[in-house]
């Protein structure tokens, strides 16, 4: 049987700003999958890839989730934080939607797409139950089975669905609307997720050792958020550094043609 606990015990608000970080992370990082996708030179692909595990895994995933897991609280317990498995996750988000961002390519295939879309899914699943191992507090947890197999699908159907948006449609609408739909699927999983969990609490086990999660959230926060200055000014001007491009290879043409009258 469950002991009592509490999942918004900071205020409802802490949803909204979870969804918020993880639409922004999601939009970001589909646009720079968007741009990798179309990029010719490899080297490129793999920087606009890069950065949209950055975005998507990082921010999206896993900060998203320690925001939410601020309004966690088992009554009578302090919450601790193992630091090794809150960086554990981490690496382990950003490398998993890298990888399947990369599956993904450059042009649509339903086979690449789903395969894609199933490694992501995996990715935001890992991340939350591998960052849930870093939780500590006097007693131990148990999860509903039911609640772990429905988040694992949340996640994989939805991500499949953003990928799908972003890799098919032209319009930028169609594309925001596939950074919610990621949002709406790390947010959807990860309490789905939480409601899997069943805590025990043992006042008589020790009091936990760790961080505490302000300890170590805020400065990724504010990290996070300076990293993502970098992806977003890439995919804003990257229209500026297409059209300096054409304009370059157009006065290149110019130039030959003009060589070419002069000689004949």
């Amino acid at each position: 049987m469950s002991d009592e606990m509490h999942h918004f015990s900071m205020g409802i608000w802490l949803l909204g700003l979870a969804f918020a970080v993880a639409v922004s992370g999601s939009v970001i990082g589909l646009a720079c999958t968007r741009h990798g996708a179309a990029a010719t030179h490899p080297g490129a692909r793999l920087r606009w890839l890069f950065m949209g595990a950055l975005s998507i895994g990082g921010v999206g995933i896993w900060l998203m989730h320690f925001i939410a897991m601020l309004g966690f609280a088992v009554p009578g317990s302090p919450i601790r934080y193992s630091l090794t498995w809150t960086i554990i996750s981490a690496l382990m988000s950003v490398t998993a939607v890298f990888v399947g961002l990369l599956i993904v390519g450059t042009e649509f295939r339903w086979s690449r797409l789903l395969a894609a879309g199933f490694l992501v899914g995996i990715a935001v699943n890992v991340m939350h139950y591998t960052g849930m191992r870093a939780l500590r507090f006097q007693g131990e947890i148990n999860y509903n089975m039911y609640f772990v197999a429905l988040s694992l699908v949340i996640a994989v159907v939805a991500g499949t669905a953003a990928l799908w948006f972003t890799m098919v449609m032209e319009s930028t609408v169609m594309r925001l609307i596939a950074g919610v739909i990621m949002g709406v699927a790390v947010v959807g999983m990860h309490y789905t997720g939480m409601a899997a969990v069943e805590v025990v609490h043992d006042t008589s086990a020790p009091a936990p050792v760790g961080l505490e999660v302000f300890a170590f959230l805020f400065p990724v926060f504010v990290i996070g958020l300076l990293a993502m200055a970098v992806p977003i000014v890439a995919v804003l001007t990257v229209p500026d550094r297409e059209i300096a491009r054409m304009d370059s290879a157009a006065d290149d043409l110019a130039f030959e043609a003009r060589e070419f009258a002069t000689r004949n």
